[in-house]
């Protein structure tokens, strides 16, 4: 599973807005571009994808700007990434409704793609927004705590 350019960005301008937010700086697109590397454009469309979620509350005009809707310890990876990429579906199967499949009918592997899914949201769930904002080293610690000692989600 790769996640696409807008997520990754996504993850990044959220990362940086947390470490921001409430601070003196009034957050806008142009900051976190400018913060982050990412291009304005790109930036633009993010937050209003990511206000359109719920994970940041915007105000325009003067003295606008946004700020992160809740608290970054109640934002998780897997918020961030489903407001650009939608719901986490690792195939078409694990989706309501009719899908282009060829094998769907006589699938072995069809019953089984809902616990992998549940098992990749959960991990991506696992992490907040306020451990990604604090560095590396805090998500291998929220990753290591997440699964038993056989590697296995808990």
């Amino acid at each position: 599973m790769r996640l696409s350019s807008l997520a990754d960005y996504a993850v990044v301008m959220m990362s940086s807005a947390a470490r921001l937010d409430g601070g003196a700086v009034r957050l806008t697109a142009t900051v976190l571009a400018g913060e982050t590397g990412v291009p304005l454009p790109t930036a633009q469309k993010l937050v209003s994808r990511l206000s359109a979620a719920g994970l940041i509350e915007s105000a325009r005009g003067t003295g606008g700007g946004f700020r992160l809707a809740r608290e970054a310890e109640a934002i998780s990876l897997a918020d961030i990434v489903e407001a650009v990429e939608g719901p986490i579906a690792m195939t078409a199967c694990v989706e309501a409704g009719a899908h282009d499949c060829a094998i769907e009918k006589d699938c072995r592997m069809k019953p089984h793609w809902n616990a992998v899914n549940h098992a990749v949201r959960g991990a991506l769930a696992g992490i907040t927004l306020a451990t990604l904002a604090s560095g590396p080293e805090a998500v291998r610690q929220d990753s290591a705590s997440a699964h038993d000692g056989a590697g296995v989600m808990a």
